[in-house]
C-alpha cells in the first residue's frame, strides 16, 4: 500500500529557510503527468517490488499515532545539512522511542541531475528493506557524486556496501517500477503545499526549509500531545 497522507488538509506554516526550490525557468521533467492526472493510478498496486519500496521507506513504532513526512531530494545540499544536523537526533528522541512514524518522500528536483537516479537507486534498495542504509550512505557521499555526468558506478558501490542483492536492484531500477512511485511522490507533495526540499509535513503544517531541529521538536511535540488528548 501506498503511503497516503491526507496532503489536502496540509497548510502551509513557515516560510522556507534554507532550501532547494525549482528553477524558476526550468521545464518539468518530461515525464511529468498532466495536472488533472491521478498519479496513484500509475503504480500497479500488487507488484511486489513496488508495495515492499512504499514499505521500506517508513520507520517506527506502527501504532504511533504522529507522523513526520519528510519531502526531500538526495541532490540539495540543504536536505544533506538538515539530515546531517538533526536527523539522528529525531530518530533517536522520536522515533526510537516508538513516539512517531516517518517516512521520506520523493521531491526530485529539475535542475539536479542525479536526483531521479539516486531516487530511484533508493526506492529499489527499499524494495529489499535497505532503503534507510542506502538514504544515509547517499548522503554522507553526495559530494563525491553530485557533479558527475552519471552517478551510475557510484549507485553500485553504495549497493554493494550496503549490502543489497546487486542483481535484483539492478533489475529493479531498469524496470522503472519505482518511477512511477517517485513521481506520485512528488505530485501529492506539491498539492500538499510543499515548494522546495527538505518540507517536512506534520499533522496539518508544512515546514518548509532546514529547519533548526528546535522548531520541528516544538511541532512534533505539539501533535503528539493532540494524538494523547483525550477525546471529548
Amino acid at each position: 500500500m501506498q503511503i497516503k497522507v491526507n496532503f489536502s488538509a496540509a497548510v502551509l506554516a513557515a516560510v522556507a529557510i534554507q532550501a532547494c526550490s525549482p528553477s524558476g525557468s526550468a521545464p518539468p521533467p518530461s515525464d511529468t503527468p498532466p495536472s488533472n492526472a491521478r498519479p496513484a493510478a500509475t503504480v500497479a498496486p500488487l507488484d511486489p517490488i513496488v508495495v515492499a519500496a512504499d514499505k521500506g521507506r517508513i520507520a517506527g513504532d506502527a501504532n504511533a499515532k504522529t507522523w513526520l513526512i519528510i519531502a526531500s531530494d538526495f541532490q540539495c545540499p540543504f536536505c544533506k545539512q538538515w539530515h546531517d544536523e538533526s536527523y539522528k537526533a529525531i530518530y533517536d528522541e522520536y522515533v526510537r522511542p516508538g513516539k512517531i512514524k516517518v517516512a521520506y518522500v520523493n521531491y526530485p528536483l529539475a535542475q539536479h541531475q542525479q536526483a531521479m537516479p539516486t531516487a530511484e537507486a533508493a526506492m529499489c534498495a527499499s524494495a529489499q528493506g535497505k532503503f534507510w542504509e542506502f538514504h544515509e550512505a547517499l548522503f554522507a557521499t553526495q559530494k563525491q557524486w553530485e557533479g558527475l555526468p552519471s552517478s551510475t558506478a557510484m549507485l553500485d558501490s553504495i549497493a554493494g556496501a550496503v549490502g543489497v542483492d546487486k542483481n535484483a536492484w539492478k533489475q529493479c531500477i531498469a524496470s522503472g517500477k519505482v518511477r512511477p512511485m517517485i513521481i506520485a511522490d512528488r505530485d501529492r507533495s506539491a498539492a500538499a503545499g510543499v515548494q522546495s526540499t527538505p518540507t517536512f509535513l506534520i499533522g496539518n503544517r508544512v515546514l518548509l526549509g532546514a529547519l533548526p531541529i528546535d522548531s520541528l521538536r516544538m511541532a512534533l511535540d505539539a501533535e503528539i500531545a493532540k494524538g494523547a488528548a483525550p477525546a471529548r
